[in-house]
């Protein structure tokens, strides 16, 4: 299997699944009953590619897939066990995802100055949780990202951030009158938490809100408001 970016593939990223080349490589191993030779690369022309060796099944995968989905990591584990089969989800992953290869560099720094959306300013809220909640200590830059469609599934795609860019990006799907700006908040906050809170490792599985996490995103002082909103609106 060999996934290059002939057709202009491309990257957005769901902030919650961030892996590392070791924790990947574990689950792998673990989910597949094979030896894996993973090499994670910044190759924009070849994203992914699979194959199989003597010994071990070598895995070499641009750094976008640290980020991906549970969907698209086991459909990447279905393809290594059985070795066909259609892959739709990396795909989809690949196309939503631009902005991490090098031709999208250009696309990145478009992303990061559009803050001003039509009722919600991205700049504004980030510097006033900066100073609120970290001490001005954030440095990462913050977005909308792209509109692409109305059928958008809100609920997965509500904020993202991407660790290799030290971006995030919000659902412009937010950026409505009828959405509180304390609820953008508190998706911003939950970003900015991501952004200086790595994902911890215990008893051999991923914890990507840790303790110190839910902690910390419990410290937002529209918390209860912001959760109780999105279960009744989103």
């Amino acid at each position: 299997m060999n996934l290059s970016n002939d057709n202009h593939l491309s990257c957005q990223l769901t902030l919650q699944f961030s892996n590392t080349g070791e924790t990947l490589k574990d689950y792998f191993e673990k989910m597949t009953g094979k030896r894996i030779s993973l090499v994670v690369t910044d190759n924009s022309s070849s994203l992914l590619s699979i194959r199989s060796k003597t010994d071990a099944v070598s895995v070499r995968m641009h750094w976008m897939f640290l980020n991906a989905e549970n969907e698209v990591i086991r459909e990447i584990i279905d393809f290594i066990k059985t070795r066909k089969g259609r892959t739709p989800l990396i795909r989809k992953f690949i196309n939503d995802n631009q902005v991490c290869l090098k031709k999208g560099e250009q696309k990145v720094r478009q992303a990061r100055i559009f803050m001003q959306g039509r009722f919600h300013n991205l700049k504004e809220i980030f510097d006033g949780l900066n100073n609120e909640y970290f001490e001005g200590t954030i440095i990462a830059s913050v977005s909308w990202g792209k509109a692409k469609t109305r059928r958008i599934v809100w609920k997965r795609t509500l904020g993202s951030y991407c660790r290799q860019t030290n971006a995030i990006r919000i659902n412009p799907i937010l950026d409505i009158k009828n959405v509180p700006q304390y609820f953008i908040r508190y998706v911003v906050h939950h970003e900015m938490l991501h952004s200086i809170i790595k994902e911890e490792k215990k008893t051999g599985r991923r914890l990507v809100h840790s303790p110190e996490f839910r902690m910390r995103e419990r410290l937002f002082k529209d918390y209860a408001k912001a959760v109780s909103w999105e279960k009744k609106w989103i």
